[in-house]
């Protein structure tokens, strides 16, 4: 029996314009995502104003209230991905919700001092951390999200030396190390990972650096203190 080949590439046809159909949709939503990521990302760089430090509390709510519409936008992906096809997509989402994870563990960074947890992470997303459920959150996005941390807190270390608050410099120089230590424990086989791990230390010595000017002027919150209590004495 002759095979009917223009039913057979009409079949074709049509499962790749559906394909094509999902992923324009996919492209839609993640373009809202990366307008909203980009708003987030500007709000938070009220930081390193010069009043900025004085308005961590109000930046970071209104940070966490634009992620409300973070959780939305990713509802509707997880609506239009198919059972079971999470990695065919992922790609199209994958830059932006490093950097939603970034601006994440800021947040959390600014109001805790804390570094953010996966569950965490999804939970600002509104997706799961579990790698086994349909829609999640990869692992090496989060990884790279909290190194992109790192890069903006070398910033602010610099930044709040300048306007005068010489102990964050040290809180964060603390922080960055145990970041490092706990990267140091992995074994990334990721590129993106490895490089951008080699940045991490590099921020580990900028933030070093800061703390040991601060110290050789005299200007920690310690030496402050024992100047005084001589100055008293």
């Amino acid at each position: 029996m002759a095979q009917n080949y223009t039913e057979i590439f009409s079949v074709f046809q049509k499962y790749m314009e559906e394909e094509e159909s999902a992923r324009e949709k996919i492209r839609e939503i993640v373009k809202e995502i990366e307008q909203n990521s980009r708003e987030i990302i500007t709000l938070l760089q009220g930081i390193h104003k010069p009043q900025g430090l004085s308005q961590i509390s109000t930046l970071c709510q209104k940070g966490r209230e634009q992620f409300c519409n973070i959780k939305v936008l990713f509802g509707k992906l997880k609506e239009i991905i198919p059972v079971d096809q999470f990695h065919r997509y992922h790609d199209h989402w994958r830059f932006v919700t490093q950097r939603l994870i970034f601006s994440a563990s800021f947040i959390v960074y600014l109001e805790s001092g804390k570094l953010l947890e996966r569950e965490e992470g999804a939970e600002f997303l509104g997706v799961s951390a579990n790698p086994n459920d349909a829609f999640h959150i990869e692992l090496d996005d989060f990884l790279l999200g909290l190194l992109l941390l790192a890069d903006e807190l070398t910033r602010l270390s610099l930044n709040s030396a300048t306007y005068g608050d010489y102990t964050r410099p040290v809180q964060i120089s603390e922080f960055v190390s145990e970041m490092n230590v706990g990267f140091r424990l992995l074994n990334l086989k990721n590129d993106s990972l490895r490089k951008k791990f080699d940045g991490l230390k590099y921020n580990l010595k900028k933030v070093e650096e800061v703390v040991y000017d601060l110290s050789i002027r005299g200007l920690l919150p310690s030496q402050k203190l024992d100047k005084e209590t001589d100055g008293s004495s």
